[in-house]
């Protein structure tokens, strides 16, 4: 058996490769600079681990989070693959051990962090050992054009440049649009990369979007709805994130919470609940996450709007890593937008010019409207990410609320010619345009000082819609800034008419706006079944999960880090009663099937034997 396949069943436990992983892996061995671009649980760490293990040095990983460090160094020992990580969670006498044993060639792989790279004790290392690899995890993190620059990874380029010797260098993220991923070969000095680019589409992640009344009822209806399932629910603030986390746990699911102004203590210890189960829902801001390796993560909610396509894709994609359906749900409101607005402008930059500053923020307002347009849209929910990604989709993919849902088309004739021509009144009566707000106050009635002062409470407009809910007020703009009929300017944020504006208020054209219809089961929200999920008995499921994780609690693991869900799903379909059975089983690999093999064999015997 050639040796790269070999690895790949016996240490990983698959018996072929997945789409893109052996171009990646075949360039790599031979001597090629790679760059892929593959989805969330696409097996972007085959392609680097399989080369790693068959080179004769060290394969570098530089990775930005602790988390996914400690996860992927602790599946491939699990795996018997010699790994370590260096970074700031380890103790002094940790870090020199690490060192020591790094010294000796202990280790085949290395996970590092990119400030790490560039310390003294490091850089020493890393002048006495063979560096046959270095790969870039999260590599969009290069980019200023991304969603998540970070300027530590700057230095990576320059940590390759001073080993004796060049090494090969891989690249991979999930989200780079063709901007980014141009910026990450430039940035890293790709030689020639191969690059391979899988597409972005992850079929077993179920989307929608919801605008509920009130946020708060909502995202508890909807996680007791998946109780007992492990998910994140991402919030753009702390407070929201303290807001949240108390009313789950006051309803009594067991949350935790993770954002930047708690202890480093607490955020280790809240996240290590999540990670082993003990506290499965995670409320955090997007200070959490990044690339974390959990794989049973079946729900991401979204209580507030990210901002940008690519930051929700990446959040969303934390779901289903395994392959198991997965939910990700973002509940929208108008207040999102300028949430989003304040954390743009306040941003911490200060690693740029004035001038690459001010191109950047006009970039991300220009993301910001496209992540808006997400949220309004009527169409196909994945096609939208697809068409930002440059990837070809069809006009529907019946695995989305818009896909899945039903719309009515309303007339909004009436209300449209009163907005649009409160907005042209307005701007007679004053001399100049408004915001949107004004012209709210304006149509419900508004008893504000301003509105007053300025005597807008003489117009003709005032008050014709004080009996419209201020949501469905703010779908009516909406619609007709979608339809061409009005645009915010951009340096003011005032509310203008467009030349199609006169077409309703003087030539008779009707307006609609697309609904769609509420839903309340948790039923609705997946209409059809994720592809490749397999129908398993669900007695035998439960019983192989319960063996997990008592063998997790044994070792002190993740359950997921002993067998994902999609492996047990396996095991439950194939049923195996003999060890050559059980190695058939996909992701068992000789070193996992020797340390549980007995165990999992041992449930299925008593599974079947109390069926008789």
């Amino acid at each position: 058996m050639d040796k790269k396949y070999e690895i790949l069943k016996n240490i990983f436990g698959y018996d072929t490769f997945r789409e893109g992983q052996e171009t990646l892996v075949d360039s790599a061995l031979s001597g090629r600079d790679v760059l892929g671009i593959m989805p969330t649980g696409a097996g972007k760490s085959i392609c680097f681990q399989v080369p790693a293990l068959m080179f004769e040095g060290i394969t570098i990983v530089v990775s930005p989070l602790i988390s996914l460090m400690k996860d992927q160094v602790a599946a491939l020992n699990q795996a018997g693959v010699h790994a370590a990580y260096i970074n700031s969670s380890l103790t002094e006498g940790q870090y020199r051990k690490a060192m020591e044993n790094a010294r000796r060639g202990q280790y085949k792989i290395i996970y590092v962090a990119p400030e790490r790279l560039m310390t003294d004790s490091f850089q020493s290392l890393v002048q006495e050992v063979d560096i046959s690899m270095t790969a870039v995890d999260e590599a969009h993190c290069i980019s200023q054009w991304g969603q998540d620059f970070r300027p530590s990874y700057l230095k990576i380029a320059e940590f390759v440049s001073q080993l004796p010797t060049r090494p090969i260098l891989a690249a991979f993220t999930a989200t780079a649009t063709v901007q980014v991923q141009e910026d990450i070969a430039q940035c890293l000095a790709l030689r020639e990369p191969v690059q391979v680019v899988t597409g972005f589409d992850r079929p077993n992640l179920f989307f929608d979007v919801q605008r509920p009344r009130q946020k708060l009822p909502a995202v508890l209806e909807l996680v007791k709805e998946r109780r007992g399932r492990s998910g994140i629910v991402y919030c753009a603030t702390r407070s929201a994130v303290e807001k949240v986390c108390g009313a789950l746990c006051a309803e009594g699911i067991p949350a935790t919470r993770y954002h930047a102004g708690l202890s480093e203590e607490e955020r280790l210890r809240n996240q290590d609940d999540f990670q082993f189960d003990r506290k499965p829902v995670m409320v955090a801001t997007n200070a959490f996450g990044m690339g974390i390796d959990k794989s049973n993560v079946s729900f991401v909610i979204h209580y507030n709007m990210p901002k940008n396509l690519e930051s929700y894709y990446q959040e969303a994609g934390r779901a289903g890593r395994d392959g198991e359906a997965a939910d990700c749900i973002l509940l929208y409101g108008a207040g999102d937008v300028s949430t989003a607005k304040f954390l743009i402008s306040h941003s911490d930059d200060g690693a740029l010019s004035e001038g690459e500053r001010a191109a950047l923020q006009k970039q991300n307002l220009d993301l910001l409207n496209v992540m808006t347009g997400y949220c309004k849209t009527t169409g196909c929910l994945r096609g939208y990410i697809l068409e930002y990604f440059g990837q070809a989709h069809p006009n529907t993919c019946n695995g989305c609320g818009n896909c899945g849902g039903t719309f009515e088309s309303v007339d909004i004739t009436i209300p449209a010619q009163i907005i649009l021509s409160c907005v042209k009144r307005v701007q007679k009566h004053l001399g100049y345009f408004v915001g949107m707000g004004m012209i709210t106050q304006v149509l419900r009635a508004g008893k504000g000082q301003r509105v007053l002062d300025l005597r807008l409470d003489s117009l003709s407009t005032y008050g014709l819609l004080k009996e419209t809910p201020a949501p469905l007020l703010r779908r009516y703009f909406e619609c007709l800034e979608t339809g061409g009929y009005t645009f915010i300017e951009p340096e003011h944020s005032t509310l203008r008419l467009t030349e199609r504006a006169g077409a309703v208020l003087f030539r008779g054209e009707r307006v609609t706006m697309q609904v769609k219809a509420e839903r309340h089961t948790p039923d609705t929200f997946r209409k059809v079944p994720a592809p490749g999920i397999v129908s398993v008995n669900a007695d035998l499921l439960a019983a192989l999960k319960a063996t997990r994780n008592r063998l997790a609690q044994e070792e002190a693991v993740p359950a997921y880090i002993v067998f994902s869900n999609a492996t047990l799903s396996d095991m439950a379909a194939k049923e195996p009663r003999s060890m050559k059975d059980f190695l058939e089983v996909s992701g068992v690999g000789r070193v996992k099937a020797s340390r549980y093999g007995e165990a999992f064999l041992e449930t299925i015997r008593q599974f079947f034997a109390a069926q008789l």
